[in-house]
């Protein structure tokens, strides 16, 4: 049986801010503050580049340059329908249309599943945070790599400026869930720095209790993790069940690669030996090879952190919670800086 298959190209940057004009191509937009250039995809329904069903669909950068280098590059190189979260084909990385997404990315979760799962019985919907209401298909359990049916996106709104791009997420989902999701990717001025600025607005009659997390696809001029790449910690690294096959060394603060990832490496380790205070949201990506490195550190505690790299990209995953009675508001941003190595 022939499956579907599409090559994700990456498309041709237009004016600033401004959208895709041929209605076959997902909608785009490009800011810049004279230091960092970035390129992204805009949520839409029916013609946005993301359309899954896992990851919030805001905010999704394909390209970010700083002095030459490029930090979020796609790191699959096709996507195909019947593949359920990734797969190796030779030189190709396929993705499933849940994983197909690039940059640094949000995914909600409760109690890993999504708001309401367990509530909606077959047929039934519940509501996955920056996507919108999906229908549940059967009696299986939850399975973020699953692409469900988008019964409702919600109200997508966004606002453009030179230096920003805003988005505006408003939806009423079943069972007293409502919630307005504002998020801003915003360029700083005059630095090679970015943050994400979210917050998410109970307006229904229940509490959203959920954890958040940024999977940050780094593709660091495209370059494999190897000799000479790190990763550091504000605080001494407690790896839990590590997979890290002799390609890396955890030392004190400092994850260190000791061979370059090829075919089907994998490093990955659950994080642990952070506090309870944001401080230890703080992480830094170093690339001796490309010659550059990234900062990235968050405004709230961190509730899990894991690491997951294979040869076309490498994953910090910092997670945090959330609880949200009616009503309340919930705000938090994460703080990207991009600078080369000397």
């Amino acid at each position: 049986m022939m499956h579907f298959m599409r090559s994700r190209a990456i498309p041709c940057l237009l004016a600033l801010a401004t959208l895709s004009p041929a209605a076959a191509e997902p909608p785009t937009a490009k800011i810049s503050n004279g230091e960092v250039q970035a390129s992204l995809y805009l949520p839409d329904a029916k013609t946005g580049f993301y359309r899954g069903t896992r990851f919030d669909w805001s905010g999704v950068i394909y390209s970010l340059e700083y002095k030459g280098h490029n930090y979020f590059n796609q790191w699959f190189t096709k996507e195909r329908d019947d593949v359920h979260d990734f797969v190796y084909e030779g030189a190709d990385i396929v993705a499933g249309p849940n994983t197909a997404i690039t940059g640094p990315v949000d995914e909600f979760f409760t109690e890993n599943k999504a708001l309401g799962f367990d509530e909606a019985a077959p047929g039934g919907t519940f509501i996955k945070i920056g996507v919108g209401v999906l229908k549940r298909s059967g009696a299986e359990d939850y399975d973020h790599f699953k692409k469900y049916e988008v019964v409702d996106p919600g109200k997508w709104a966004i606002r453009k400026t030179a230096t920003s791009v805003g988005f505006t997420q408003t939806l009423k989902g079943p069972n007293g869930y409502a919630y307005i999701y504002r998020k801003t990717i915003r360029l700083v001025a005059g630095k090679p720095a970015m943050v994400i600025e979210h917050s998410l607005q109970n307006t229904g009659t229940r509490a959203i209790a959920a954890s958040t997390y940024n999977h940050n696809f780094l593709s660091l001029d495209s370059k494999p993790a190897g000799p000479g790449y790190s990763i550091s910690f504000p605080f001494a690294i407690q790896p839990k069940n590590p997979d890290l096959r002799s390609l890396a060394d955890i030392t004190g603060k400092q994850i260190l690669y000791k061979q370059q990832l090829k075919g089907e490496d994998r490093v990955m380790t659950l994080i642990e030996g952070y506090g309870k205070t944001a401080a230890d949201y703080d992480f830094r990506i170093e690339s001796k090879q490309a010659g550059a490195g990234i900062h990235v550190s968050g405004d709230k505690p961190l509730s899990r952190s894991m690491l997951w790299s294979i040869r076309a990209v490498a994953s910090v995953e910092p997670y945090v919670d959330i609880n949200i009675r009616p009503g309340e508001t919930f705000s938090w941003n994460i703080n990207y800086e991009f600078y080369e190595l000397k």
